[in-house]
């Protein structure tokens, strides 16, 4: 899976906001940056579990905690379009 070329994200201090410039989803995503890092990851072709684990590297987390995270994000990308998969 891979973010659509078409989302543009931005950073102000500790802001993280993302649109889509091609205007099929009509809005602007406020996010953490745990979702930025994910954003990030999605900016390149890759898999749940290869997020997982670079998020496990990063974050102090259990495997649990993460992957809820990156399956509630994904899912949430997917529902707005932004996730080519």
């Amino acid at each position: 899976m891979k973010l659509k070329e078409s989302f543009m994200t931005h950073q102000n201090k500790a802001d993280y906001m993302m649109i889509d410039a091609s205007g099929n989803f009509a809005g602007l995503i406020h996010s953490n940056a745990t979702t930025a890092f994910i954003v990030e990851c999605l900016r390149t072709e890759t898999t749940r579990e290869e997020i997982i684990q670079k998020m496990l590297a990063k974050y102090d987390a259990d495997e649990t905690t993460v992957a809820r995270d990156v399956d509630r994000i994904v899912e949430a990308f997917k529902r707005i379009g932004a996730i080519d998969a």
